[in-house]
């Protein structure tokens, strides 16, 4: 008998890898924690399927991991931070806060056995992995793609009808440029692991012109945080996703009305690390926070300065990059990452890296408009053009490998 804190394989859902089905994991009697392959999808899958099946606790990997590297107990499972701007961390969280969760999102989008999902990234990123272990519960088709091209991903979506996409912002900028043609059957379009620009969005409501676009705020090791959908203004991350408490706490630990600290109680949080730590993620009173700096408006929408050990100070003023990163790719439409450098007059600086061929007329305007917008201290002092960002397995930019590119630019 399987527990209601456990994930399942309902009766009514099928699983996919690329036009693959997979068949139905035999009932087994082994639980003992397993250490599962993000990739190839097929092997990925096979695995998990069997540990639902088991009902033991796993953990999907990009690389080769020993069971004694880690544990988990019984009841649980681990995801894998995105490792942006360091080395990614095993986050272990019990089955029953992500199955809390299932049920608020079948009811709030309308998920029905007729649903089928499609998922473009490796498993062992927390949002695709979501994504299948929610379609399987709840008795929806999953379509696992990340072995196709866009171009691939795109036909694929189309030959099966499916209804409802999760992927990242990146993810479906490629699945934009790779699509022969629209993606009328979609009619829900989730998307996570980062904010989703205006041209994206754009390009989004082009190839899906039938679905509707839900952008979940969140980490890995709070799940969801907000949810912005098309009543929610340009900029924010919207207010607060059901069953979550949200506050904003100063540097004294206090309540504030102004940017302070993101703090989140709810049914959905992490246990602990399992592998891994970090300095931001700190608990009290059954809050945490992940070291993410916001504001709240009147009508209780977030909206997200950027995490606070990316937060800079030049000359006596502070900066969040990622302010300056959203003024980049609302002027340029193109993916792009700001990173501070060493100045003897400031202290510190900001410098642009760009996705794309050389290009000074772009460059010069990317700096005036974010002089116009931030003012002439938060404006990158030089703009640096990159043919292809390094992306982690998330579809996050890879921070730590474009730092060291820039050091041999320099």
């Amino acid at each position: 008998m399987i527990a209601q804190d456990r994930f399942r394989w309902h009766d009514e859902a099928r699983l996919f890898a690329g036009s693959q089905e997979l068949p139905r994991a035999p009932a087994g009697d082994c639980d003992d924690f397993r250490v599962l392959p993000a990739a190839p999808a097929n092997d990925a899958l096979t695995g998990l399927a069997a540990a639902i099946t088991d009902q033991a606790p796993f953990c999907l990997s990009d690389r080769p991991r020993r069971a004694d590297e880690i544990t988990c107990p019984p009841g649980a499972f681990l995801t894998l931070t995105g490792g942006a701007s360091g080395l990614p961390k095993a986050v272990r969280r019990s089955q029953a806060s992500w199955i809390a969760s299932f049920g608020v999102n079948a009811d709030r989008f309308a998920l029905r056995s007729s649903d089928a999902v499609a998922v473009l990234g490796l498993l062992s990123h927390s949002l695709s992995l979501y994504a299948v272990l929610e379609a399987l519960h709840l008795g929806l088709d999953a379509h696992v793609l990340a072995d196709l091209s866009p171009r691939r991903q795109a036909a694929q979506i189309a030959k099966v009808g499916a209804t409802i996409l999760y992927a990242t912002p990146t993810q479906l900028r490629l699945l934009a440029r790779g699509a022969a043609t629209p993606l009328p059957t979609l009619r829900l379009v989730l998307c996570g692991g980062g904010a989703l620009d205006a041209a994206t969005r754009a390009a989004v409501e082009r190839l899906c012109p039938n679905a509707a676009v839900q952008v979940f705020y969140g980490a890995a090791e709070t799940s969801f945080i907000t949810l912005a959908d098309a009543s929610t203004p340009e900029g924010s991350v919207g207010r607060p996703y059901p069953g979550v408490d949200l506050r904003l706490l100063n540097a004294a630990g206090q309540p504030t009305a102004d940017v302070g600290e993101i703090w989140v109680s709810s049914p959905y949080l992490f246990d602990g690390y399992a592998s891994g730590d970090s300095t931001d993620t700190r608990w009290q009173d059954g809050f945490v926070t992940v070291g993410e700096m916001g504001e709240l408006d009147k009508d209780g929408h977030l909206w997200i300065k950027g995490r606070r050990q990316r937060m800079v100070q030049i000359a006596d003023q502070l900066v969040f990059p990622e302010a300056v990163e959203a003024v980049i790719a609302a002027h340029s439409s193109l993916p792009c990452a700001v990173l501070p450098r060493d100045d003897a007059l400031r202290g510190q600086l900001l410098v642009a890296v760009v996705e794309g061929v050389e290009n000074r007329a772009q460059a010069e305007g990317i700096i005036a408009a974010c002089r116009a917008e931030l003012g002439p201290l938060a404006a990158p002092r030089r703009v640096y053009f990159n043919p292809e960002l390094p992306l982690l397995a998330s579809g996050k930019i890879d921070l730590t490998a474009l730092s060291h590119w820039l050091e041999g630019q320099l």
